[in-house]
């Protein structure tokens, strides 16, 4: 990614040095190139996303298992979301029945569970997480 990111650096100080020397009448033939090149490497990207998701789909249906689909926001953050709304009465139950005591105890549960889910050990865990980025060769 690193080479492909200098790559365009060096297309943009090109295209800019040009527009410099050649004027201002040439600039939206420059920002055109430009762009051209920039839209080439957003496509490369894409295709290269599309073939593998296209192979692990077939890997998946050769092995008889549905494919991965990609976490939804309501998949991600339920549990948090969830926790939130449950955090204000069983703040009052604890304090009611425990004092600032029972207070501490219901939020290190609430923060315990979130984190518990959030290190990828919880219920909603996914199988297919991945660490690349799709920006990589």
């Amino acid at each position: 990614m690193e080479a492909r990111d200098h790559e365009l650096k060096q297309e943009l100080a090109a295209t800019l040095k040009a527009r410099g020397e050649l004027g201002a009448e040439y600039e939206s033939a420059l920002i055109e190139s430009f762009l051209e090149k920039v839209e080439q490497r957003l496509d490369t990207t894409l295709d290269r996303r599309v073939r593998r998701q296209l192979s692990e789909q077939q890997t998946a249906g050769a092995r008889g298992t549905p494919p991965a689909q990609p976490a939804t926001f309501g998949e991600r953050h339920s549990l948090g979301i969830v926790s939130l709304i449950l955090a204000v009465p069983l703040s009052a139950i604890g304090v009611a029945n425990a004092g600032i005591g029972g207070l501490v105890v219901a939020w290190l549960g609430i923060v315990g569970v979130n984190a518990f889910q959030a290190r990828g050990g919880g219920l909603f865990r996914r199988r297919d997480q991945r660490a690349s980025s799709d920006w990589k060769d």
